[in-house]
């Protein structure tokens, strides 16, 4: 029969009401306010609905948790699937009697691991929903104690369309080192209640679709990891939470505290050698967060500058140059996009890892912190370490804005040469214009021509037709029109005909020409007047 070890009445008033965190913490460094706010915002992601977003699986959807704790000379491993399964690991052997409504059984019954590690994860991105429900991770926080301020980087996490809540990055502490503690102590789970909890993110980034053929076909993908640690300073027992999309923290940690890791990595025996083996811990996340940002970087300087080659090359007459389009403009506005997330990425991550690098070293000034001479030497190490990946992180920020400097330039070259290419399909339009207007005028200036001759000839075609008819005679043909009454030859020709002809040729002519003079003037003075009239003038003009 296992003996359940004594619980302080705080510890089990306070896990009995798990599924209130962090409203149940014993230690509350917050007002009611902000864990309520904690509290509120946990009920708003554990909806399931096609409107509303969510962050847990449901109750009756199969979790996976994989534990792995330090039990004896060796990690022992265990992925648990459902609450029963996590009660029982964790030393949870109470129930509730459905008649009478009442806890029986005890709440603890196994003390915490030298060290335990919780990997919380997803279905292989930070996009879905991680595979645990609300009532296990509740009660994995109000057992543990954990603090609230880890609910801010689990909330990145999730079910969600875009990756915009990955700027969020921020480092939470929570210090009690003080004696006597003011942390929850709880000697029968080894926990003194002398205690450092820290819990941030960090970003990283990973090439998912390799090609060799055509980079423009390699896809990256921005990764992130949410990290909860506690450590207690007076038995050396250690806990790390760890949230990610996928397992692969999961399988380092392995290999680093697994056989063929180093000892000093793996060895849980005195207190200093449990502090050193969490500095291994950061330093393996930190490490993780910086692996890949280096070719990324390549990788986008690559493709902008395969995409913006022919922007420097003469474009002159002659010259071969390459007709950008819009796509081309939207195309290094993406990739200008991404070195912009990339500096602002990197930035955060400097911040977490300066502010974890402060926060080891000021524990060397701390007297409370019982270990800080035997762990003098490692901290220092840890913090040199950390003061490298930084300077780093900065080298690569700064090559970032410079991309980005590039991209923005070569963008707006890219946007001339796109507003230049329509300058000059205007203009060739344009002289094709003032070509077909040149054709135009000549033959407007050809149709006046034999509009006038028209006008000229017109009075006297008529009177010619006229006089050609039976109307009007000015010759006998009553002989057959060979000879004339005297009996002399017949002459077609008539004085008096063509005095007539003339009589009213030369006044029609007048007449006609005159009237095609005034029309002219008439036409004239209406566009001249047209053209001096305002637009609104005109407007009333077109309606009149």
């Amino acid at each position: 029969m296992v003996v359940a070890p004594p619980l302080p009445v705080s510890f089990q008033l306070s896990y009995e009401e798990f599924e209130s965190y962090p409203d149940n913490l014993i230690y509350r460094a917050k007002c009611t306010a902000i864990s309520k706010a904690y509290r509120n915002r946990l009920d708003a992601l554990d909806v399931i609905s096609a409107s509303t977003l969510n962050l847990f699986i449901g109750e009756d959807e199969v979790a996976d948790v994989p534990f792995r704790d330090f039990i004896g000379p060796a990690f022992e491993r265990r992925n648990i699937f459902d609450d029963s399964k996590l009660k029982d690991w964790i030393g949870d052997q109470s129930s509730i009697e459905s008649l009478e409504t009442r806890r029986t059984g005890e709440l603890a019954t196994k003390p915490d691991p030298k060290c335990r590690f919780i990997f919380i994860h997803a279905y292989n991105n930070s996009r879905q929903r991680i595979r645990i429900t609300r009532k296990m991770m509740v009660r994995i926080l109000s057992y543990h104690q954990v603090m609230p301020g880890y609910l801010d980087f689990l909330f990145s996490f999730g079910q969600k369309h875009n990756l915009r809540d990955i700027r969020f990055s921020a480092f939470r502490e929570q210090t009690l080192l003080n004696s006597p503690a003011r942390g929850p102590v709880v000697p029968g789970l080894g926990r003194s209640g002398r205690q450092i909890q820290i819990s941030f993110n960090l970003k990283g980034v990973s090439c998912i679709v390799e090609s060799k053929s055509d980079m423009h076909k390699q896809q990256w993908s921005l990764r992130e990891v949410a990290i909860h640690h506690q450590f207690d300073i007076e038995l050396g027992t250690t806990l790390w939470i760890i949230t990610k999309g996928n397992l692969e923290i999961k399988e380092r940690i392995q290999d680093m505290t697994g056989q063929d890791g180093r000892l000093e990595d793996r060895s849980f025996g005195t207190v200093e050698q449990c502090f050193i083996s969490s500095l291994a811990v950061h330093l393996l996340l930190c490490h993780w967060s910086r692996e890949e940002w280096r070719w990324y970087i390549l990788w986008l300087e690559e493709v902008i500058a395969a995409d913006t080659s022919h922007v420097h090359l003469p474009r002159g007459p002659g010259e071969y140059r390459k007709e950008y389009s819009h796509d081309d403009f939207q195309g290094i506005q993406i990739y200008e996009d991404k070195a912009s997330h990339v500096a602002m990425i990197l930035e955060a991550n400097s911040y977490v890892l300066e502010s974890l690098r402060t926060y080891y070293n000021g524990l060397l000034n701390n007297s409370d912190f019982a270990i800080r001479h035997s762990c003098r030497e490692e901290i220092s190490s840890f913090c040199s370490q950390i003061d490298n990946m930084v300077q780093n992180s900065k080298m690569e920020i700064a090559r970032a804005k410079v991309l980005i400097q590039i991209a923005s330039a070569r963008r707006d070259l890219i946007l001339q040469f796109i507003q230049s290419q329509g300058a000059e399909k205007m203009e060739r339009l344009t002289i094709s214009m003032h070509q077909m207007g040149d054709l135009s005028r000549k033959e407007a200036v050809a149709m006046r021509i034999i509009t006038v001759v028209t006008l000229i000839y017109l009075p006297a075609t008529f009177v010619s037709t006229l006089f050609s008819t039976d109307i009007v005679k000015y010759q006998d043909q009553s002989n057959g029109g060979t000879t004339d009454p005297e009996g002399n030859a017949y002459v077609s020709f008539s004085s008096l005909a063509l005095s007539r002809w003339f009589q009213v040729t030369l006044p029609l002519t007048a007449i006609t020409l005159s009237l095609g003079y005034w029309a002219f003037k008439m036409a004239e003075k209406k566009r001249v007047r047209f053209e001096m009239l305002p637009n609104y003038a005109l407007e009333k003009e077109s309606m009149a």
